[in-house]
């Protein structure tokens, strides 16, 4: 029925209240002032949008007076079936919250997907409650582990090139973590609850540091040139300015060798890290292929 009713609107609209679905489900909250400053269009246009997404879904926004917004009702029920990459595009980059429709591709392409998506709940819950500045509790899934009872903070999503972490601190731990998003249960946002000074994105270490690399062509590899050209580098190095808490990922992502002597075998190889060194301290270095600091302990946790 609601699917009939948004077919007979224009698309202009079908995208404005798809927007306010994205906002609430993933934000937990909208205004007026949201609709009128991403779609050009005057308040009172913003008012009718609202009260339609009302009138096709009671249960799944309620006005705050206090706030004077619009904020998640308790029985929230998608209207529109956005695919997890349009919804990761958005809350990351930006763009892509248009109604979901199925468009004819300019071009025939394919690209690898990754192993396998959030579910949609478990990350609007996620995202609520870094907006919010709100612990979350949640169950967890580890190897280590299997089924703990947790309370985090968390304040930033992370990409690892297969599944999606959330950073945050970890009260059972008393530590900054990535948790696997596919392996959180039955989250709860804990409002009400304060957020410690310690617990904050500004006191984790390895979120703050920033640490530069040069990575060049592999010296065992054939044709180096060939590498300068698909990395894009100058004068043979590539130099790279990454946090702490992401760059053994993304050396692992890459296939860098991080061995002090190149002695890393395989096509995959193409580049090696010319300071082993600067990763040093970096906790998920260990992730980095051939990278060995005797003194480094293990890193805890498959992300936890």
């Amino acid at each position: 029925m609601v699917n009939a009713q948004l077919a007979c609107l224009a698309q202009p609209q079908r995208d404005r209240l798809a927007f306010v679905e994205l906002r609430v489900r993933f934000i937990g909250e909208i205004r007026r002032q949201d609709l009128v400053t991403r779609f050009g269009i005057q308040s009172a246009a913003a008012s009718r949008d609202l009260a339609l997404y009302r009138a096709f879904a009671p249960g799944n926004i309620n006005y705050d007076p206090k706030g004077k917004s619009y904020v998640l009702g308790p029985d929230f029920q998608p209207v529109f079936d956005f695919p997890p990459e349009r919804v990761l595009a958005w809350l990351t980059q930006g763009f892509g919250d248009g109604e979901p429709m199925k468009l004819k591709a300019w071009v025939a392409s394919e690209s690898p997907s990754q192993l396998t998506h959030p579910d949609l709940d478990a990350l609007a819950s996620v995202t609520r409650a870094i907006h919010q500045d709100c612990p979350l509790g949640i169950e967890y899934y580890s190897i280590a582990s299997g089924r703990t009872e947790r309370e985090i903070v968390p304040f930033a999503l992370i990409d690892n090139g297969l599944r999606w972490h959330v950073r945050a601190f970890d009260r059972k731990s008393e530590q900054f973590r990535d948790f696997v998003i596919t392996r959180i249960r039955r989250p709860v946002i804990l409002k009400g609850q304060p957020v410690a000074a310690h617990e904050t994105s500004d006191q984790d270490i390895q979120w703050s540091r920033i640490v530069e690399l040069e990575l060049v062509p592999h010296p065992d590899q054939p044709r180096p040139e060939i590498t300068e050209m698909d990395y894009g580098m100058h004068d043979g190095v590539l130099r790279m300015k990454l946090r702490a808490a992401t760059a053994g990922y993304i050396l692992r992502k890459w296939s860098v060798d991080c061995s002090p002597d190149h002695s890393l075998r395989g096509h995959e190889y193409r580049l090696w890290l010319k300071d082993y060194l600067a990763i040093y301290g970096v906790r998920n270095a260990v992730l980095a292929p051939g990278y060995r600091a005797p003194d480094q302990q293990r890193y805890e946790a498959e992300t936890d």
